[in-house]
């Protein structure tokens, strides 16, 4: 004998996923998934209409290094920032960068929002504003919350809130410090008149009403501030910038994303028109620098040009010497040259001390004059002085976009360190030339004042005041010369960046929301959710739905269907003989004469039919009322014993009492004749179980069951045998032993799977012999449901569920049941 777990091993190799069963499941269930599809459409559908269009706008502009056209040979003030390729990555680096953008905000005042109300939500009308806010700088407005503005007339308005609570936060717009003020609770309004100066705790500044609109009276705007750093973030985060092309890099294109087109467009126009301000403002760095140095020289040399103009005047009018011979002249026109040529090694001496020791003692960089301003043409010092000014204005920019301490600061700052150094050389090395220079100079001034110190001493004090004085001139008019030069310089200083394609709103630009992907994503999910939730249902449902199923688990066949039918008893085949379920019944009992003709039994002994199932509830009873009746009424001779002893029901059906039956006659209480009763059904009596017995396993294997049930063989053509669950007690085992034929009940979308497994075991140790299956509470419209009407369905069916009409009988009922029947389906 093949062991129950060995068994049950083989079977479940055999279970595997039905897809066709599941695929029945689909379509049986298929108005929930269209359901779900247009609930997720439905979804989608408010979802796009309530989000705000985004647009992406661009502009293109060009990054060239445009040299001045004044810049030649001759020119003593000139710098050069480098190339183009440096020049494209300090842009983007400079478009980025927090500064950049707090001043692009700043300007266009993007803090304040003009909002009107819309059908879901505020909207931003920006510049479709009938009026303009004249914000006050120096006083806080109130953050982040809406203040209403309503128009009573063209010319009158109020400011009205709403605010919960009596503490909100604002920013002074002017410095950017932020605040906490009062705000008034509950409802607030003051009426104001067009240009008024509004002075509340949460608004400060002025309304002018543009001429070019009309207002109507009643209409609501909305004003609503935000947090300057986080709009600043916003753009920041939100400008995107690429190069175009791969020639040299040297195009750039903005774009920006957002829900306001005007504001896209004028933040873009912006941003490039201040960052095109700023690189003309850093390009002209070195020659700024350079006119401050060259104002504070002429102011000085102003001044000693002046003393010694009057100190002339003095002599002249004191001495009465008013000129020498030419002689003395000549020779005072050299010691003059020589004077002159002295005092420019001087500054220009002067000029790298001041060098060095700036070097030595500064950090930052920038503001160094250039050595061209006073006269130093020392290639290797012009090129350092630039070079390092270029590379501290690098790392100006730098500290905007990048924290201290970063790599991309220790290479800059080791870049400035070596340049320094080499520069500092080669002033020492320009220091000991000029001073070479210095003395000769001396010299030959000693050699020519010599020659002067003959004359007499009120000329030779003429001689030096006229020198002097000269020598101030004429240091004066260099000044100014280089001066001029430094400002047309800086005056014909074009930026290098140029703006080629400005943006502007062409109709186009629109990117969001992608309402075609949001419902077919809504498409997707409203079909492949369903489809989930019925697999995982599918996969955790174990109880069996159709024919094909115990088909697939079970080799024991199946003898018959039987439909779900409402009626007030379980007498259907007698009381209403023309139905579709007795039609199935007498389908049953002509199936069972096959069955019946095959067993081996003594001649002339009855026919001993088991009824069981797997567990209470699953149509046991009812079928073993009706196939009895069917059998009575085909002329047999038939019992019906009720050996369910612990849960007896038969006796109610027939208008009898449980006072009687089985039990008393196995306990000895009573004999045949006293527990046998005679229906009103012609040739079908009834044994009910009797009482509830404590032991009824015993009394069921005690030999007087073998007696009883002998004793009937003898007296009826037919024994129906109605027998506790299989799968709950062990009574009907004990019983298989006088049953020629077994019928196991199995009610569709109730009895388990696993109780298949049970009765196949047992089928294959012997314990139960010539059983079949019986289906119960089948529906012929369920022939979709994977599988009930394939196989068996098909066949049984068409002798009594497929009939016309005419053929059966009706039952009348009302309209509310007919509703009820018909939502009961789903």
């Amino acid at each position: 004998m093949t062991d129950y777990d060995e068994i049950e091993d083989q079977d479940s190799q055999s279970i595997s996923f039905d897809f066709r069963g599941y695929l029945f499941k689909v379509l049986n269930l298929w108005k929930f998934v269209l359901i779900s599809i247009g609930a997720a459409m439905l979804i989608a559908y408010f979802i796009n209409v309530r989000k705000q269009n985004v647009y992406r706008l661009e502009s293109l502009i060009s990054i060239e290094n445009d040299q001045n056209p004044f810049f030649t040979a001759n020119t003593s003030i000139s710098f050069n920032w480098g190339g183009t390729s440096g020049k494209v990555g300090k842009i983007m680096t400079a478009i980025k960068t927090r500064t950049h953008n707090e001043i692009v905000v700043d300007s266009l005042q993007y803090y304040m929002n003009y909002l009107e109300e819309g059908k879901y939500r505020k909207i931003d009308i920006y510049k479709s504003a009938p009026f303009e806010f004249i914000i006050d700088k120096s006083k806080p407005q109130v953050l982040n919350y809406p203040v209403g503005i309503r128009f009573l007339s063209a010319d009158e308005f109020e400011i009205f809130t709403e605010f919960e609570g009596s503490i909100a936060s604002a920013q002074r717009f002017g410095d950017k410090s932020k605040t906490k003020v009062e705000m008034p609770s509950g409802v607030f309004s003051q009426r104001f008149k067009n240009k008024d100066t509004i002075s509340l705790p949460f608004l400060n500044g002025q309304i002018v009403v543009k001429p070019s609109h009309k207002i109507k009276s009643g209409a609501e705007y909305f004003l609503q501030f935000s947090d300057f750093d986080g709009v600043v973030n916003g753009f920041k985060s939100k400008v995107e910038i690429t190069p175009v092309g791969t020639s040299a890099g040297s195009i750039l294109n903005l774009q920006l994303i957002g829900h306001n087109k005007a504001k896209i467009v004028d933040f873009l126009n912006a941003t490039s028109e201040i960052l095109s301000k700023t690189e003309l403002k850093r390009k002209n760095l070195y020659a700024t620098n350079t006119i401050k140095f060259i104002d504070s020289s002429l102011a000085a040399v102003n001044v000693n040009l002046d003393d010694y103009t009057d100190e002339m005047n003095s002599f002249r009018r004191d001495n009465k010497v008013f000129d020498v011979s030419s002689e003395i002249s000549q020779i005072s026109e050299e010691l003059r040259q020589f004077e002159l040529e002295k005092r420019n090694e001087d500054t220009k001496l002067e000029y790298l001390n001041n060098l060095e020791l700036y070097l030595n003692t500064k950090t930052n960089y920038t503001n160094i004059a250039a050595p061209t301003s006073v006269g130093i043409e020392e290639g290797n010092v012009l090129s350092g002085v630039s070079k390092i000014v270029a590379l501290a204005a690098e790392r100006q920019n730098l500290e905007y976009t990048t924290k201290e301490g970063s790599d991309l600061f220790k290479e800059l700052d080791r870049r400035i360190d070596s340049e320094k150094n080499v520069l500092l050389e080669t002033i020492d090395a320009t220091r000991e030339t000029i001073g070479v220079r210095i003395r000769t100079l001396n010299n030959n001034i000693a050699t020519l004042e010599s020659k002067l110190s003959g004359l007499p001493e009120d000329e030779q004090q003429f001689l030096r005041i006229q020198r002097k004085l000269d020598l101030s001139q004429e240091a004066y008019d260099i000044y100014l010369a280089k001066r001029s030069e430094a400002a047309i310089v800086k005056a014909a200083n074009i930026s290098d960046i140029t703006i080629i394609d400005e943006a502007k709103d062409i109709g186009g630009g629109l990117i969001g929301p992608n309402k075609s992907l949001n419902y077919m994503m809504a498409l997707m999910l409203g079909f492949f959710i369903p489809m989930l939730l019925i697999f995982i249902v599918y996969l955790l449902d174990n109880t069996i739905h159709g024919s094909d199923e115990i088909a697939r688990l079970s080799k024991i066949p199946i003898l018959g269907l039987v439909g779900k039918y409402r009626y007030k008893n379980n007498l259907v085949a007698f009381e209403k003989p023309k139905s579709a379920v007795a039609e199935s019944f007498r389908a049953i009992r002509s199936s069972l004469q096959f069955i019946f003709k095959n067993k081996k039994t003594e001649a002339g002994g009855a026919d001993t039919l088991m009824i069981t199932s797997s567990v209470s509830g699953e149509g046991k009873t009812f079928t073993s009322i009706n196939i009895a009746t069917v059998y009575a009424l085909s002329g047999k001779k038939t019992i019906l014993l009720g050996l369910d002893l612990r849960k007896p029901k038969i006796f109610d059906d027939f208008n009898i009492t449980n006072e009687k039956g089985v039990v008393n006659y196995l306990i000895g209480d009573d004999e045949f004749e006293d527990i046998v009763t005679h229906t009103h059904i012609e040739n079908l009596d009834i044994i009910p179980s009797g009482p509830i017995p404590p032991n009824p396993s015993e009394l069921l294997m005690s030999g007087n069951l073998k007696a009883l049930i002998n004793k009937l063989k003898l007296e009826y053509d037919i024994i129906i045998l109605d027998t506790p669950p299989l799968g709950l007690v062990t009574d009907a085992l004990e019983l298989t032993q006088y049953a020629d034929a077994t019928i196991f009940m199995v009610r569709l979308d109730y009895t388990k799977k696993g109780m298949l497994q049970l009765v196949n075991a047992k089928q294959r140790t012997g314990e139960l012999k010539n059983v079949n299956y019986v289906l119960n509470f089948y529906r012929h419209k369920n022939n979709s449901n994977y599988g009930y009407g394939y196989g068996y369905g098909y066949g049984y069916g068409y002798g009594y569920g497929v009939y016309g009409n005419a053929y059966h009988e009706k039952d009348n009922q009302s309209i509310f049941k007919k509703i009820k029947a018909f939502l009961r389906r789903f």
